[in-house]
């Protein structure tokens, strides 16, 4: 008797399951073009100006010179204020420690 090989390579049944696999690749690579043209495109760039040319050098100065009042910040308090309402009940027979 002689052994046959079942699994052949003409009988083999091929798979065509790699189009959707492309598909999302394709995708994916239009994707990250397009934000990184959105992002760095030409029509994006800062336009830094060197301090000799800005107006103002500060946040403040720029507000007060658009009419604005500048305030300092209200410091944080240390502690917490008491609750507001009645104070607790004490027992009327204390526990001793």
């Amino acid at each position: 008797m002689e052994m046959t090989k079942v699994n052949s390579s003409a009988n083999q049944v091929r798979r065509s399951g790699g189009a959707p696999l492309v598909v999302a690749i394709a995708i994916a690579v239009v994707g990250v073009l397009s934000i990184l043209i959105v992002d760095y495109g030409p029509w994006n760039k800062p336009k830094v100006q060197p301090s000799v040319i800005a107006h103002y050098s500060t946040t403040g100065e720029a507000a007060r010179a658009a009419g604005a009042e500048v305030k300092p910040t209200d410091p944080k308090l240390q502690v917490e204020p008491d609750p507001a309402g009645p104070k607790p009940v004490h027992p009327a027979n204390p526990t001793p420690h």
